[in-house]
């Protein structure tokens, strides 16, 4: 396992060795990433952001205390019969759509200089053009502050090179494994939080211990953005690395309560109480040297959930379970191609009239790991895949696979896809999907990706489509290309 020590000994010998041991010990990095498919949590600060001193601009090399970035990102959009509901109806998109997506994003960050004191701001303006149906908030979020929070950074409070850091104010944050917890990169807006941080170590540590309390942010499309002072999300994640060469452990702990308002004048504010807890336990790692890696999480929640009818709220129970299997297998070969083959698993309500809610919660969770049509989640689903990706020229990078999805109950909703037999006699056969991604790093500014996916439906998906939307259970096909543009490139200095 890589632990970044310096061969510093080649000059001096033993004793240089001894006399440097210290520093080696304490340069030692346990973190280890995942292969598993899209699963990797982003890096903080954001992946486009550069220090300055590693930019092309020589003038700056003395300045490391600044971090900067300045990203641009547009992708085209081409979907036919897809089976996510247009808003603000529960219609379907029958008619092709061609949609423009642009993306700004901006960041600063100032770190060392102030220590303890740091602080970083990063701005948004996302927007959409040419569709067919209204702008929503997953496209469209204009002029907006995704982060901006001060921090104070005790670099050796818990030992030599184990940090303790506390945040304060609005940032976005990815966890786990993205499933419950993520930015929700590939969508044109971003998910982000108001509250509270506090990081116990950091990752390159052998234990660390990340903790929150944050009021997730309502997106306003054309206004600013503000807290949802009703709802509050919270937990904590433990990291344990010190076997990282083989294995990742990381229990958690994650809750969110709701304090509803269901006799709220306005229907489209009513909204019920929710208090869930959700333990779980999430591991990765490899089988040694074998080539063999693995990814796994399960969860399980419990607490209350409410639900309306009108401006009546029913209480019940909330009892819901979910899990996670990834293995996967990277050839010896120059094209570094892994196979991988993943179960995803997720409960969904078995009876809505009943007073036990078994529909899992996937909290702020991240999609596109689940279908690169974005037409499913983490809830009431059986989901077996297979992929395969290699990369067959520098700089190139391919993967395809092929999904399958059935609802694990059959009387229970497709969430996405707004629809539901509560008979159950359409079965519980979704569909399946193939799709393909290709991604191409330009230059150190310029990155470009296109990818076609393909969504066959199944029995309970052409059923009810054939009794709820304009179409009759036709296949879905959703290509796009997406160009990215990065001001101060890819942070290697030439």
């Amino acid at each position: 396992m890589k632990r970044n020590f310096v061969n510093i000994a080649s000059a001096t010998g033993t004793l240089g060795l001894l006399l440097a041991l210290p520093s080696l010990v304490n340069a030692e990095d346990y973190y280890v990433k995942t292969k598993g498919y899209r699963v990797e949590p982003g890096t903080d600060p954001p992946a486009y952001v550069r220090n300055l001193s590693k930019t092309q601009f020589e003038q700056f090399r003395d300045v490391e205390w600044l971090d900067v970035g300045l990203d641009f990102r547009t992708r085209y959009e081409y979907r036919e019969n897809d089976y996510r509901p247009a808003v603000p109806t529960t219609t379907y998109r029958a008619e092709p759509d061609n949609l423009w997506l642009l993306r700004m994003r901006g960041y600063i960050g100032v770190k060392d200089i102030l220590d303890p004191l740091r602080f970083a701001v990063e701005f948004e303006d996302a927007r959409s053009y040419n569709g067919l149906h209204e702008r929503t908030d997953t496209d469209v979020n204009e002029f907006e502050l995704i982060q901006g929070y001060a921090e104070l950074y005790f670099d050796n409070a818990l030992g030599h090179n184990r940090p303790l850091s506390i945040r304060a104010g609005r940032q976005a944050l990815e966890l786990l494994d993205r499933r419950l917890v993520g930015n929700n990169e590939f969508r044109n807006t971003t998910n982000n939080f108001e509250g509270f941080r506090v990081q116990f170590g950091k990752k390159q540590n052998d234990w660390h211990l990340d903790t929150f309390a944050f009021q997730p942010i309502k997106r306003l499309k054309y206004d600013f953005d503000r807290p949802d002072e009703d709802t509050w999300f919270y937990g904590g994640v433990l990291n344990l690395r010190q076997w990282s060469e083989f294995i990742t452990i990381q229990p958690y702990f994650l809750g969110r309560k709701q304090n509803g308002d269901p006799t709220n004048a306005v229907a489209a504010n009513r909204k019920a109480d929710i208090d869930i807890y959700a333990p779980g336990l999430r591991v990765y790692g490899l089988f040694g040297d074998s080539g063999f890696d693995f990814d796994a999480d399960i969860n399980k929640q419990f607490g209350r959930s409410g639900s309306l009818s009108g401006a009546k709220q029913t209480l019940r129970q909330h009892d819901a379970l979910a899990y996670s299997l990834e293995s996967g297998y990277t050839f010896d070969h120059d094209w570094k191609p892994r196979a991988s083959l993943y179960y995803g698993y997720g409960t969904g309500d078995k009876n809505s009239s009943d007073n036990i809610n078994q529909k899992f919660d996937a909290f702020y969770g991240f999609n596109q790991p689940w279908s690169r049509n974005d037409y499913f989640s983490w809830d009431n689903i059986h989901a077996p895949k297979a992929r395969l990706e290699f990369t067959p020229y520098k700089d190139v990078r391919i993967d395809t696979g092929y999904n399958a999805y059935w609802l694990e109950n059959e009387t229970s909703s497709w969430n996405r896809a707004n629809l539901r037999d509560a008979t159950g006699k359409s079965g519980n056969f979704l569909g399946h999907e193939l799709d393909i991604r290709m991604r191409h790093k330009l230059n150190p500014y310029v990155d470009w990706s296109l990818s076609y996916a393909r969504f066959e439906p199944g029995s309970f998906t052409r059923t009810q489509a054939k009794a709820t939307g304009p179409f009759t259970g036709e296949a879905g096909n959703f290509f796009y290309f997406e160009v990215s543009l990065n001001a101060f490139g890819d942070g290697k200095i030439k």
